[in-house]
């Protein structure tokens, strides 16, 4: 009866043997082949939502610079003319922002026109891959 309690002893403190953790890595393996794309492509679709909540507060802020001043900033004034007052603007009522403009999700800039191509003013971002056009992630995301 000793000699059986030893040897269980014994079994239970060997430990682990290289097959259980071979399989045991194969099922963390698959398991990660499976949720990795799925988690990936969430991380997408949420940089090119914010840059579309950027895209509105900023087109927010420009409407409330043009209803002060009586027009959008022109193009070479840009963004920065919702937190700067711009020289000779005697209406501006700003910042109409707290702070610089923000780079979109993939770190450029965002690219205003006024008067815009598309609708009064445009306001865009290219997207993941930073070129005009694209599609899925790497499309473009604007205010029209």
């Amino acid at each position: 009866m000793m000699h059986l309690v030893k040897r269980q002893k014994a079994k239970a403190e060997r430990g682990f043997t290289l097959l259980e953790l071979l399989v045991v890595m194969v099922i963390i393996g698959l398991l990660a082949a499976y949720v990795g794309p799925k988690y990936f492509s969430q991380v997408g679709k949420s940089e090119i939502k914010m840059a579309q909540a950027q895209i509105d507060a900023l087109e927010k802020a420009l409407h409330q610079y043009r209803l002060d001043v009586g027009s959008y900033p022109a193009t070479e004034l840009g963004l920065t003319a919702l937190v700067a007052r711009p020289n000779n603007e005697p209406r501006w009522q700003g910042p109409y922002l707290s702070k610089l403009p923000p780079a979109d999700p993939w770190g450029r800039a965002y690219v205003y026109k006024y008067p815009g191509e598309r609708a009064e003013f445009d306001l865009l971002s290219f997207g993941k891959d930073g070129q005009q056009g694209g599609e899925g992630e790497a499309a473009d995301i604007t205010n029209w």
